[in-house]
């Protein structure tokens, strides 16, 4: 029988399974942070564990860690304790760790597959929602929770279900000025929040292949935020080109054999998905979020939607919740609303093209005097590093961006780096749920060049001309 990509993965690390499905999985790679870590550490010990395989575990540090001040002790004493027990728990059961003084250390997302800690055919947890990231190498790749953490560490296995499965064929070519993000909040706003649930989608088409990796790692990065499990691409030169050299990757003839049985990791002619949906790209246009749920997305050159025209009471309901908490009104231009902060950061984009996405709009401009704060924050030390050797670095500073050291940052407000109730944010980041970016923050979804536009302009505009 002809397989999906998806099916491929699961038989290849299914250990045994119940009669009511429930699977027994083996594990590949397994990323830690500091904070869904420290109560399955403190498991092991009180039951006298060790983990399973230590080198199968990635421990970073990503979220509390603050993006300037870096020469000194976290100030806040929560974060200081998160990020100081996951530095001494790794130490304590032999794992890799990268913290903040490591050059290599940034948002885990971005860190896995630039290690090459992440390979195709694995399959790869954590207990972060957006681990769906790292399905665009042709992983099976999805968040779990603290106490699955502990269970992966004692066992290098994991319980699960299998999803349905879904393709996504993304046909046709892109416009000059749209991207990834907008393809992935295009599809979100088409299938709604929950429209991947209980799925497993892999996506595919021409658009999609033309994508770079740090593009498709975008997409896959949003499937939790469509509903579904995990995302994944197949494996193409692409995939090879950009883990060729890796540190963790293989090198010489165990490259040559690995890589061979990598492109086989594809779904099979004649596979049967439970879904399919096919997606025109040429005519995706720039994307914003207006609402409090990444499928309250339209087009730049659209309107905020009047929840009058939706026939459905609970849709309808939630839409005027929405559009009170951002303080917005029905009928509003897109390009008509204003912005306080900017934000191009977190694990969906703040890889080394998203920086340059977003300089290429900035360089020899400034920001308008009504924005109040812009950051760049990169989704690691060596894309920062990277950057600084682009001179990107210099086209943010004298636009008037301030320019931070790697990690998670504004995108969850889980340190200093916040919008003020009331505030209005561009935000490359992936969710804009009520005080994402803190307390009473109003947070629009945008890709990387459109949220460098939008500062510029101090709203939103067409980045496209």
């Amino acid at each position: 029988m002809p397989k999906t990509l998806y099916d491929k993965l699961w038989d290849a690390h299914a250990v045994s399974a119940s009669d009511d499905g429930t699977t027994l999985l083996y594990i590949d790679r397994h990323i830690l942070n500091e904070v869904s870590s420290p109560q399955a550490f403190e498991g092991l010990r009180l039951a006298g564990r060790a983990p399973w395989r230590a080198s199968a575990n990635l421990a970073v540090a990503d979220h509390n860690v603050p993006t300037t001040g870096r020469s000194r002790p976290i100030a806040d004493p929560v974060a200081r304790i998160q990020v100081d027990t996951l530095e001494s728990n790794a130490a304590a059961f032999g794992l890799t760790f990268l913290g903040m003084r490591d050059a290599r250390q940034g948002i885990e997302h971005v860190v896995g597959p630039e290690q090459g800690a992440t390979l195709p055919g694995m399959t790869v947890v954590c207990g972060d929602s957006h681990t769906s990231t790292h399905g665009a190498f042709a992983c099976l790749a999805f968040g779990i929770g603290t106490s699955e953490v502990e269970h992966v560490l004692v066992t290098q296995t994991l319980l699960s279900k299998k999803s349905k499965s879904m393709l996504v064929e993304f046909e046709g070519e892109l416009a000059a000025g749209v991207g990834a993000k907008d393809m992935v909040l295009a599809l979100i706003g088409s299938i709604g929040a929950d429209g991947g649930t209980g799925y497993a989608i892999e996506y595919a088409g021409a658009a999609l292949r033309a994508l770079s990796m740090e593009g498709r790692m975008t997409i896959c990065n949003m499937s939790i935020e469509a509903g579904a499990r995990a995302g994944m691409v197949a494996v193409d030169q692409v995939t090879l080109d950009y883990l060729k050299g890796r540190p963790l990757a293989p090198a010489g003839l165990e490259w040559e054999t690995a890589a061979q049985g990598w492109r086989a990791l594809h779904s099979d002619p004649g596979a049967v998905f439970d879904r399919v949906l096919r997606i025109d790209a040429a005519a995706v246009k720039p994307q914003v979020s207006w609402g409090t749920s990444p499928e309250m997305v339209v087009a730049v050159d659209g309107c905020v939607p009047d929840p009058a025209l939706e026939p459905d009471p609970t849709r309808r309901d939630g839409m005027r919740k929405a559009l009170a908490y951002m303080g917005l009104e029905p009928g509003t231009a897109v390009t008509e609303i204003r912005l306080d902060k900017i934000f191009i950061g977190s694990c969906t984009n703040a890889r080394i093209e998203d920086l340059r996405a977003a300089a290429a709009v900035l360089r020899g401009k400034r920001c308008a005097p009504t924005i109040r704060l812009a950051l760049v924050v990169p989704g690691s030390g060596l894309v920062k590093a990277q950057a600084e050797r682009e001179g990107l670095h210099e086209v943010f500073l004298a636009a008037g961006f301030e320019w931070r050291e790697s990690g998670c940052s504004m995108c969850l407000a889980m340190n200093a780096d916040r919008l003020e109730p009331g505030e209005r944010c561009a935000s490359t980041s992936n969710r804009n749920f009520e005080g994402r970016q803190g307390p009473g923050g109003r947070t629009h979804l945008v890709s990387p060049a459109m949220a460098a536009a939008a500062a510029v302009a101090g709203h939103f505009v067409d980045v496209r001309p």
